[in-house]
């Protein structure tokens, strides 16, 4: 397959190789590549470069194809583009109205563009949709200028300007740091430069770390604190993950590490509008101004040496700078702020980690291989655990209220709070013990002494003990069990022998009872008749 230009759009090029079109603009409209339309230009006899200038190697075009040293080219150009060609005398050159060569092929469509531009499209979108509905045969370039020229035709709109007052806000951002060797590879890789910015001073805080969490994002905001030595207000954020979890310009919906993080130094957080970076340009002005000033083309072998560095410049010429808008300097203005910030606390926040979690069917949560009960009510439901080295929280996930707090557990073990166990599962001895003690002293006693003589075979005479009390009352009980004690009887059998004895009459002693009282019965009735009556 030969890539030969046909002789239309080789007399094509040749015209404009003649007007002075470079080889980049005939490339473009044309679509002839720069090394076979140079190629026909040179055979041509026809400048394609400026005086001066030199290649360095000479590409090879496509198929170095002879001119005729007769042929005439002629071009009728009809806006950028040429669509026909004719052939014409090169004693008599064409030349072509200014007007007709700085037309655009998209002028025909201006009132679409404009319309479409009203509705907020961008070039890319308007291109796709000229292309599509009208047949528009242009390159996306073409339409990307013609809207260029359109919107510089507009006036700009005035820049906000957000005036904070001294201690009320603080901006963070992130921002690519520089090249540090990790010390895990042994090569170097880029580091994340935190950036916190005083919203009133301009004062700065800029931290660097390999990596980012939702704990880093929140100890880095703790370290920042610390060195400014107070905390403001309010801290506008974007809506990164480490800080907001659901993006929402009326309800965000914040990573709860980094919201318990701010409440503990008594700050709330400002996410800003998706897409608007303009809210917090005072410390996007201060990442760029670290890449570009200090930071700009360094490599360091440690990340103490790179913070040790950026500590250094940031106090002695961030700090020391007259700032462009303020025209005072940045240290003397943080002076002024600084009473104004909020005190630290005595304790640092306490980190944790978090999670969701359902109830098992045995009432208990599994959190790194330990199981933790839950109320009563909550199998098969989800429930948000909070867990650190020494203890664990379950909440309730809608209303937030701590429904259990446990101290960690050893894995594969249980931790089962006291009322938290089903009904059906027994009771350890120490806890039977325990109830027994409730009960009574001597209760408790007599238990304790039948436990230390039989040992585990005499846990089922405990809870036989325990069931007298709900039969005869702890009472009863109470007194049975002080007899034995006293006796230094420690069995079972004698403790209800006593009981049903004393406090369970059998029909040998009801009998002479029920006598007595038919015998009083008997007096009451005698007595009775022997009254003399008034009517007689």
């Amino acid at each position: 397959m030969s890539n030969v230009l046909s002789e239309e759009k080789k007399q094509q090029v040749i015209a404009l190789g003649k007007l002075g079109w470079t080889l980049r603009r005939i490339e473009q409209e044309t679509g002839v590549r720069r090394e076979t339309a140079g190629g026909y230009l040179k055979a041509a006899g026809i400048s394609v470069h400026p005086p001066g200038w030199r290649r360095r190697a000479n590409p090879k075009p496509a198929i170095g194809v002879a001119t005729a040293p007769n042929s005439n080219p002629a071009i009728e150009a009809e806006g950028v583009a040429t669509d026909f060609v004719r052939p014409f005398s090169e004693k008599t050159p064409i030349r072509l109205p200014a007007s007709t060569l700085s037309e655009s092929i998209c002028e025909p469509f201006r009132e679409t563009i404009e319309e479409a531009l009203s509705r907020g499209r961008n070039a890319m979108g308007i291109w796709q949709d000229l292309v599509g509905d009208h047949g528009f045969s242009g390159r996306y370039n073409t339409v990307k200028r013609f809207v260029g020229k359109i919107r510089g035709a507009g006036q700009p709109e005035a820049v906000g300007i957000i005036i904070t007052a001294p201690g009320e806000e603080a901006q963070v951002d992130y921002g690519d740091g520089p090249m540090v060797r990790d010390p895990q590879t042994g090569k170097y890789r880029r580091t994340r430069l935190f950036v916190m910015t005083l919203g009133c001073s301009r004062k700065a805080v800029r931290l660097l770390s390999f990596r980012s969490s939702s704990r880093i994002w929140a100890e880095l905001h703790e370290t920042a604190f610390r060195r400014l030595g107070g905390s403001c207000r309010l801290v506008v954020l974007d809506n990164l993950k480490e800080g907001v979890l659901t993006p929402d310009i009326y309800d965000p919906l914040l990573n709860p590490l980094f919201r318990d993080m701010l409440a503990h130094y008594g700050v709330v957080a400002l996410p800003c509008r998706v897409r608007d970076p303009d809210r917090k340009g005072k410390v996007e002005r201060g990442v760029a101004h670290a890449q570009q000033t200090p930071l700009k083309g360094k490599r360091f072998e440690s990340l103490d040496e790179a913070q040790s560095y950026l500590d250094q410049w940031e106090s002695r010429w961030a700090d020391t700078r007259i700032h462009g808008t303020t025209k005072r300097q940045v240290a003397a203005m943080f002076v002024e702020e600084k009473p104004f910030l909020l005190p630290l606390p005595v304790e640092p926040f306490r980190y944790y980690q978090f999670g969701e979690r359902v109830v098992h069917l045995d009432g208990c949560v599994e959190v790194e291989a330990a199981y933790y009960s839950t109320p009563p009510g909550w199998i098969g439901k989800l429930v948000n655990v909070q867990w650190d080295t020494f203890h664990l929280r379950i909440l309730d996930p809608k209303t937030h209220q701590l429904l259990r707090e446990h101290v960690r557990q050893q894995r594969g073990r249980h931790r089962i709070a006291e009322g938290d166990n089903p009904r059906k599962t027994p009771l350890t001895t120490v806890a039977l013990l325990a109830r027994a003690s409730r009960a009574g002293s001597n209760i408790g006693s007599f238990c304790q002494q039948i436990h230390r003589h039989e040992g585990e075979s005499g846990i089922r005479r405990i809870l036989g003990v325990l069931s007298l009390a709900k039969t005869f009352g702890p009472v009863a009980v109470e007194d049975a069990c002080g007899a034995a004690l006293d006796l230094r009887v420690y069995e079972y059998r004698f403790v209800r022998r006593y009981l049903e004895r004393r406090h369970q009459p059998t029909l040998r002693h009801v009998d002479p009872l029920i006598r007595e009282l038919t015998h009083y019965c008997d007096l009451i009735n005698l007595k009775t008749q022997e009254i003399p009556n008034e009517c007689d």
